[in-house]
């Protein structure tokens, strides 16, 4: 009871009364004492894109840009296996150690705090901790989601649903039936190396769906859809 009361008298910090983190991220599961505590710990910063983010005893939300995910083969050769949007949370509880990279496929901003403190709070707060937990089965239901998608689509599907997963977390809050534009961050390049596809064919399939009308490219990068729910039917679910 006492604890409620406290947490009732603390303000929620100015920072944090705008933040995207806060509403769809990990701060959501927060209280207010809670915010005011990390509010204090934590640090804003922009890292340029290309920069790796290195483990360095910290957790971070994306507030803005792009993340991509990426695991170095023996031979030298690097995989691009995930991407992360704002507002996710970057970091791995428990100290277990992966062999994936991160790095700023566009110019990100973060918002770090010490690991130690959110470790201390998923114990202290259950919503929290389940908060984490459904953020690690959506990441695997994603991850699924793909290994259906390279296993078993066609190029044509494959180069769809790829456009459709950025349109979607680029502004999670557009209407499926509104259009939306949005920068491609990523090269031809990239985008056949996560596809599992050659660079012809990407540039093929992207030419094919501008030709029937299903996007509208400038400048190479710059990307429209007319309907994230009218192009879903090219993804082959």
């Amino acid at each position: 009871m006492a604890a409620r009361q406290d947490a009732q008298q603390v303000d929620v910090p100015a920072i944090c009364k705008s933040c995207e983190a806060r509403r769809g991220g990990l701060c959501g599961a927060l209280n207010a004492r809670q915010l005011a505590e990390l509010a204090k710990a934590s640090s804003r910063h922009e890292v340029s894109a290309g920069t790796i983010l290195h483990d360095d005893g910290t957790y971070s939300n994306l507030l803005s840009g792009v993340v991509k995910l990426t695991r170095d083969l023996s031979d030298g050769r690097q995989q691009i296996v995930g991407f992360h949007f704002a507002p996710d949370f970057l970091g791995r509880p428990f100290e277990a150690k992966r062999p994936i990279k991160a790095e700023a496929l566009t110019n990100v901003a973060l918002c770090s705090f010490p690991r130690t403190i959110i470790d201390r709070m998923t114990d202290e707060v259950p919503e929290l901790g389940r908060l984490l937990l459904n953020r690690a089965l959506n990441e695997l239901d994603e991850a699924r989601d793909w290994m259906a998608a390279l296993g078993r689509k066609t190029a044509s599907e494959k180069v769809a649903s790829f456009l459709l997963m950025f349109a979607r977390n680029i502004d999670p809050s557009k209407h499926p039936a509104d259009p939306i534009s949005f920068d491609l961050p990523l090269t031809r390049g990239e985008i056949a190396d996560f596809l599992g596809l050659t660079i012809e064919t990407v540039s093929r399939e992207f030419s094919r769906l501008r030709v029937d009308g299903a996007i509208r490219i400038t400048n190479k990068r710059h990307i429209s859809l007319a309907s994230m729910a009218q192009f879903e039917e090219r993804c082959g679910d």
